[in-house]
């Protein structure tokens, strides 16, 4: 493992605007188009079957099952960045997910600050990996450049 370390708050901050970006086009765009301008400025806490689906259900799967299968979201793949199991390294548990996804509002409450610990943590771990029992590691291993022969 001397070509992976733990991932720290910059390199997973900038994972996460590239998530946002991905969840804005591929999400809320589509809201859009079907809820009109009332979807942004209106009063409404759900506007019906498909701001339901898109803005709660599907976020929530989507991310778990991003997870479960390729260890990252889009922008954890970007970074070559993956959330493992804190003890051994492997993939973590569809149990380990879902707890990690809902630990999020522990991370944001207070201020946000179970994301910033991940700052100062000596295994650059936010509140939701402490409680899920993950890590973030990122692959710090070069690629190495193969020609063809004759080319």
């Amino acid at each position: 493992m001397d070509d992976k370390e733990y991932a720290g708050f910059w390199i997973r901050f900038w994972a996460f605007l590239i998530d946002l970006v991905v969840i804005a086009i591929v999400l809320y765009v589509p809201l859009s188009f079907i809820y009109g301008a009332e979807y942004w400025v209106g009063d409404k806490f759900i506007y019906g079957f498909w701001d339901l689906m898109l803005g709660y259900v599907v976020p929530v799967v989507a991310t778990i099952w991003f997870w479960l299968r390729f260890l990252g979201t889009p922008g954890k793949i970007a970074t070559k960045l993956a959330i493992v199991d804190a003890e051994t390294g492997k993939k973590m548990t569809p149990r380990q997910a879902i707890i990690r996804y809902f630990a999020y509002l522990v991370s944001t409450l207070p201020l946000c600050l179970g994301f910033l610990w991940i700052a100062i943590d000596k295994r650059k771990q936010g509140w939701h990996d402490k409680l899920a029992g993950t890590v973030v590691i990122r692959n710090t291993g070069k690629e190495s450049v193969k020609f063809e022969e004759g080319v």
